[in-house]
């Protein structure tokens, strides 16, 4: 039976615990209530909402259990004791040399990682957190580009006091990052005064699905270097390029360059997507910066993971023949999901931005608006959501400036569910157009 306590109104909370920079009222968030709510299954509720909002990776876990089904090894006392002892929060060396073994793999060995540089943190949220702690004081900002993932107003912002200066990004040269918006941002910061510490970029875990090219990545690094600033490139998605070659890290950047402001620069990576195991909570800091990587270790003990997942993880990810094939498969079958949902939209009529990579696409619904604004966007977003029982995330959510455009993803459910998924898109399309 629960126990009923009066609230006592008078009692205080510090201002972290009140502030409203969580973003929970985001129509992201608000999205996955309604599914939470009422979620769509095949045969208990197939009229329920299907999540197309969440940026899961699901098309290959028959070969994640597969290996695990052959490799479990559960009578190891030894195993068992050694997880089971405390682990100091540099990780254990086996698992950070298999994580830069697997960067190095997952982005074509054209980039090298040493193990030392790696730190281990309790997902890529922890990562982004952690280091806009490392790299800016309260009141301090970090420039991000728009579109950007709606989760970032709660990592980068809520526990830290760090702002967020949006570098806007627009559908005239398909949301490319230039010069000309990255230096627009930063002196509009200026004239405000508030400084400018760091500049996030996300590579391709943006909302678009779409990888930033060398030649732009050169002009960000020129950028961050010229405004003395640090660079953290988020490089969740690497490895679902649909082409590893379309791929570019800024670690091969900064080896072409033979490490020439390497100090500034720090790389986020995740297994959330590339293996589809956001529940394992494991995540990675690489720095050049000698300092960020001693600070970010000793913060990272409020992040760790434990020593049996990092042990799991270290054996599968050391089996190159596995992760060769995982890697080249994953590939394969995203790039058949991306064409299916791709094709679909465009037979039913609806254009989306051409994408080389991620787990979703980027959608534009603009000619539904009744009007061109943020309140018509919203309006519906929430007719797809209520009445076709569709969650897709709203641009606005993730801060995009122009009205229409929508996050979808396709990568959490099986073909069929993303088929009736285009099945309830066309009948709503046919419907508006009659």
């Amino acid at each position: 039976m629960a126990i009923e306590i009066e609230q006592q109104p008078s009692v205080r909370l510090s201002k972290v615990a009140v502030s409203k920079t969580h973003g929970e009222d985001s129509p992201y968030f608000a999205g996955w209530k309604a599914y939470d709510e009422n979620p769509y299954h095949e045969s208990c509720n197939p009229s329920g909402v299907i999540q197309m909002g969440l940026a899961e990776n699901q098309v290959s876990f028959d070969l994640l259990e597969d290996y695990l089904e052959q490799h479990s090894d559960n009578n190891s006392t030894s195993r068992f004791r050694e997880n089971a002892l405390f682990q100091d929060y540099h990780g254990l060396l086996s698992f950070r040399k298999a994580m830069a073994s697997f960067m190095e793999q997952i982005r074509g060995g054209r980039a090298k990682f040493n193990p030392e540089r790696v730190v281990i943190t309790a997902g890529a949220t922890a990562a982004n957190e952690l280091l806009t702690f490392i790299i800016a004081d309260p009141g301090d900002a970090l420039l991000v580009p728009t579109p950007y993932y709606p989760g970032f107003d709660r990592d980068l912002r809520w526990r830290t006091g760090v702002k967020i200066v949006p570098v806007h990004c627009d559908s005239s040269n398909n949301f490319e990052i230039t010069a000309a918006a990255l230096d627009a941002a930063y002196e509009e910061a200026e004239a405000n005064n508030i400084r400018v510490r760091g500049l996030l970029i996300t590579n391709p875990s943006n909302p678009l699905g779409a990888t930033i090219k060398r030649g732009a990545l050169e002009q960000i690094l020129d950028f961050a270097a010229r405004r003395n600033i640090h660079l953290v490139s988020d490089e969740i998605y690497s490895g679902s390029a649909f082409s590893p070659d379309e791929f570019v890290s800024v670690a091969e950047i900064l080896e072409s360059r033979n490490y020439r402001d390497s100090e500034r620069v720090h790389i986020v990576y995740s297994l959330s997507k590339d293996l589809g195991l956001p529940g394992f909570r494991v995540g990675t800091i690489y720095s050049y910066n000698d300092h960020v990587v001693t600070t970010a270790r000793r913060m990272s003990s409020f992040t760790l993971i434990s020593s049996q997942t990092q042990q799991l993880l270290a054996t599968m990810l050391s089996d190159v023949g596995f992760t060769g094939n995982y890697i080249k498969t994953n590939r394969q079958r995203l790039k058949k999901r991306y064409d299916m949902i791709i094709d679909g939209l465009r037979d039913i009529g609806i254009e989306c931005l051409n994408g080389n990579a991620g787990l979703f696409c980027w959608m534009n619904l603009s000619s539904l608006l009744k009007e061109a604004t943020k309140q018509g966007e919203l309006e519906l977003w929430k007719l797809i959501l209520n009445e076709v029982k569709l969650n897709i995330s709203p641009g606005s959510s993730c801060h995009c400036s122009e009205p229409g455009w929508f996050r979808v993803c396709f990568a959490n459910m099986t073909e069929h569910t993303l088929q009736i998924a285009l099945t309830r898109i066309q009948h709503f399309m046919d419907t508006r157009r009659g």
